[in-house]
């Protein structure tokens, strides 16, 4: 599903029990200098993560600031983010200009403790190459290196290295829980491109070797990912980058399946086993 670029007023983009993501929550909060918002989502678990600008969260009686540190848009530097347990009240301050910030959650009953994740404590994965056209970079903010502090949810960005680049490829599902060879993880992703009128591709094959569906994705524009194999891409001459929220049904740990018709790609494209390996 599309949901095309516009302006949420606040309020949630992926509301709870989403009936495509129901383990998914997305909502972008946009604030000025001194402004605050203030929510909390029964029973999902939550990622404050500002696309740019700086903010202090507060949650549980502690308080996390200076979080963030773009300025101009997602390429102006490294992310940063604050996990808060799932279901708590939490209230986020601009202590900047202006600023536009994402928050991720997934389904999770247990209350854990909040943390923050600075730049150098981030999962960073390159893989790829320009000869393949499937060059990126994948910032995980919530990746493998909080396993044992997060419930089930995967916070991302990702990045097309280059320009015209595809993502997500091989071609890959993750819909149905059937261990070892997948796992159910509903997706939910917001693009952006540069220059900001750039735009690409999103497909989502339901079924090998069988015809889906292809939306015109924009900036700001926010794809869900709730059934089948789902490669995107930017057209020539632009970079893409989207924000990736993945909320898994009975685990955290993501096991993709890989489109049989295109595995034998898993071999020529470099270091694509390094990816899947950081999503846990």
């Amino acid at each position: 599903m599309h949901i095309p670029p516009h302006d949420n007023a606040n309020k949630p983009i992926v509301d709870v029990d989403h009936p495509l993501v129901p383990l998914n929550y997305f909502n972008i909060v946009t604030l000025t200098r001194g402004e605050t918002f203030d929510y909390a989502v029964p029973g999902y678990e939550t990622c404050v993560a500002p696309a740019t600008g700086t903010v202090t969260v507060q949650t549980m009686g502690q308080t996390f600031s200076e979080i963030g540190t773009r300025t101009v848009d997602v390429w102006d530097g490294d992310p940063e983010g604050v996990y808060v347990p799932s279901g708590t009240p939490a209230r986020i301050t601009c202590d900047s200009d202006a600023a536009e910030v994402f928050v991720a959650g997934a389904k999770f009953d247990a209350v854990l403790e909040p943390f923050a994740v600075r730049t150098h404590e981030l999962d960073v994965v390159q893989y790829g190459s320009d000869d393949t056209k499937t060059h990126r970079k994948i910032k995980h903010i919530l990746g493998a290196s909080y396993h044992d502090r997060v419930g089930r949810l995967l916070v991302s960005e990702l990045f097309t290295v280059g320009a015209g680049g595809w993502s997500g490829f091989p071609s890959h599902k993750h819909d149905t829980d059937r261990l070892p060879d997948e796992t159910r993880h509903d997706e939910t992703y917001n693009f952006r491109f540069r220059p900001d009128y750039g735009s690409g591709l999103q497909m989502l094959q339901r079924v090998d070797n069988a015809p889906g569906d292809a939306y015109h994705i924009m900036d700001r524009s926010t794809v869900l990912i709730d059934k089948g194999y789902h490669p995107c891409a930017a057209l020539p001459g632009y970079e893409m980058y989207y924000f990736t929220i993945l909320g898994g049904l009975t685990q955290r740990s993501l096991k993709q399946y890989f489109q049989p018709t295109h595995a034998e790609q898993l071999h020529t494209i470099p270091g694509i086993m390094d990816m899947v390996a950081k999503f846990k």
